[in-house]
Parts: structure tokens; sequence; C-alpha cells
């Protein structure tokens, strides 16, 4: 999956709804979506009294290719930083969701900011909760901002499926471990002998979920059935779903797609 990103905003007091339209015209990055992020369709979208009123001012994202293809010399903070095109003066905090995770960048919205070219100075941190992570992404960005921590933060995810960690065993790696620590060659060749073939064997990441050995789609099956969702209703949605980000697209209303040039 390639990465998605969105402003969350706090608006700042106003006097009037000209005032709060401005400062999220302030903060789009592409044209197209400044009309419909400037114009609320009813008096809801506007601040109350008291309350703060919490916006998303805009989303952008990289094309979404097939794993093993254009992307696979990449490494997610790669896919991360190229959808970061926004004022980096008025951002206060970076977070992304992710769920598999590279070892060497573990905290990805960090790395994707400073190679964005972000000040080391603004805060940026990960989360993972399934394929629901960049959602809580965003909400932890809602938070923060209703918490008064955070005017203006970036929320997104990035998923890199092209190069997934498979890592030894755990008998190669408890051996490797060990093997760093032998002082003398006597013990480094006494721990080198006690390698079998199967510690070889390598450990590739599951789908499902380590407490529960469950699939995403054991979850979604039960949920249905809890909510007595059909299976009629659920093409319907999707179909319903597909057919309006269609129509949006050709009406020119959902022109998220950022361009990302592959190196070489």
């Amino acid at each position: 999956m390639s990465p998605m990103l969105t402003h969350v905003a706090r608006n700042v007091p106003a006097a009037s709804a000209w005032a709060a339209r401005a400062f999220a015209r302030s903060l789009s990055c592409s044209s197209q979506l400044q009309a419909a992020a400037v114009q609320p369709k009813s008096k809801k979208t506007l601040a109350k009294n008291g309350v703060r009123n919490i916006v998303v001012v805009e989303g952008v994202r990289i094309p979404f290719l097939q794993s093993g293809t254009s992307y696979a010399d990449l490494m997610p903070h790669d896919l991360a930083r190229a959808a970061l095109h926004v004022p980096r003066d008025v951002v206060d905090y970076i977070v992304y969701g992710t769920v598999i995770q590279e070892v060497k960048t573990s905290n990805v919205a960090r790395e994707a900011a400073l190679g964005a070219g972000f000040s080391d100075k603004t805060p940026a941190h990960t989360v993972t909760m399934a394929c629901i992570s960049s959602n809580q992404a965003m909400t932890t960005g809602v938070g923060m901002i209703a918490a008064g921590q955070c005017d203006v933060v970036v929320a997104g995810g990035v998923e890199l499926m092209s190069d997934v960690p498979i890592r030894h065993s755990r008998k190669m790696r408890k051996t490797m471990l060990t093997l760093s620590r032998a002082k003398t060659l006597g013990q480094k060749l006494s721990l080198v002998a006690k390698i079998r073939p199967d510690y070889f064997a390598p450990e590739l990441p599951a789908v499902a979920e380590f407490s529960t050995s469950e699939t995403m789609g054991h979850s979604a099956d039960r949920l249905a059935a809890a909510f007595a969702v059909s299976r009629l209703e659920q093409d319907e949605y999707a179909h319903r779903s597909h057919t309006l980000a269609k129509k949006a697209q050709d009406g020119g209303l959902l022109l998220d797609v950022v361009p990302f040039k592959v190196p070489g």
C-alpha cells in the first residue's frame, strides 16, 4: 500500500465563517480540493462556542501499486515522505500508521518526516493497529488537537509489501547473538558446531493475529454475524462506494493522487 496522509487542523477562533474557511485554504496544497474544503454544506461544520472544531483539510497519496513491481527497491519511508507535500512551518506533529514494520525504520513517521525535509524539532511517532492503523493515526491526531497540544497534525499511513522483514529462526538468532559475545576462538567454534540445518528455516511474517491466530477475514465474518449484515448488503454497499468514487473521479472531485518518480 502506498502512503496516505491527512492534514488535521483545529480552527482558530474566528468571528465569521469566512475567516475559518480562509484558515483551511491557507493549509491546502491542491487547488482542486480547495473548493471542497472551503465550502461547508451546512452549519454543522462550523465552530461552536466552547467546542474545538477539528477538520480534515486535505488528503493526498501516491499511486497504489502491486507488490514486487516499481516500488520493489524502495523502503516504506521513501513512499511515506513522497506524500508529505505540506507547509512544514505550520505542522506541529506527524503521526503515521503501519502494519508490518521495517526494523531499520520502526518509527517510519519520523524517518519520513526527516526525509521530506521537516525539522528534527517536529515530533513524529508511528502507531500500529492492524488494518486500521492509519485511521488510528488520524484519531490520535484529532485527540492531540482536542487536548490543546497541537493546532495542525499530519496523519497518514504507509505499507510496503515488496520487502517485508523475514527473520532467521529463533534458534539461529539466539546462536548468532551468543556468538557475538563469544570471547575466544574456541567458544566461537563451539557455537558454530551446534548449528543444525533446521536453524536456517526462515520465519515469515504472518497475516494472523498473534494471540488468537485469527485473520482479518475471520474477524470480518464475526462482525458481520454480530450485526446481522448479509453478504448481499455488503456487496451492495461496496458497489455503491466504487460507483460514487468513479463519479467523483470523473467529475474532477477526487484528484488526491500526487505523482511519484521512482529513482532510476
